[in-house]
C-alpha cells in the first residue's frame, strides 16, 4: 500500500473531526465543541507528524494545523470569551508564511531548476 494512501484517509477522517467542531460552533454547542477541539487538534498533530519526511506535504498539512488553531481560538473566544483575537492571528499568519513557502517551492525553485 502506497504510504501515502493511508494518510488520505486520515486527511478524509480529518475532514469529518472539523466539520464536527465547527458544526457544534455554529450551533453554539460549547461543550461538544469543545470537547470536538482535542481530535480535531490531535489529527492535525498526527498527520503532520506522520507527513514530516515530505516537506512540501508537512508544510500543506502545518497550514492547515496553524489554519484549525486559530480557527479554535476563535470558536473559544465566542463561546467563553477568551480573549483569542491575537492568538488567532498570529496563527493565520503563520499558516500563510507555510503555505506561501510551499508556494515558493512548488513555483519559483520550479522554476529556477527548469
Amino acid at each position: 500500500m502506497n504510504p501515502f494512501a493511508k494518510i488520505r484517509h486520515l486527511e478524509n477522517m480529518h475532514i469529518l473531526l472539523w466539520l464536527i467542531k465547527d458544526s457544534c460552533w455554529l450551533m453554539e454547542w460549547k461543550l461538544a465543541g469543545t470537547i470536538a477541539f482535542f481530535p480535531t487538534i490531535a489529527m492535525a498533530v498526527f498527520i503532520c507528524y506522520h507527513t514530516r519526511k515530505n516537506y512540501l506535504t508537512l508544510l500543506v498539512n502545518l497550514s492547515v494545523l496553524c489554519w484549525i488553531s486559530a480557527n479554535s481560538c476563535w470558536m473559544f473566544k465566542e463561546f467563553y470569551s477568551f480573549n483569542g483575537q491575537y492568538p488567532a492571528l498570529a496563527l493565520f499568519g503563520l499558516g500563510l508564511v507555510f503555505i506561501f513557502t510551499y508556494l515558493y517551492q512548488i513555483f519559483v525553485r520550479k522554476a529556477n531548476d527548469d
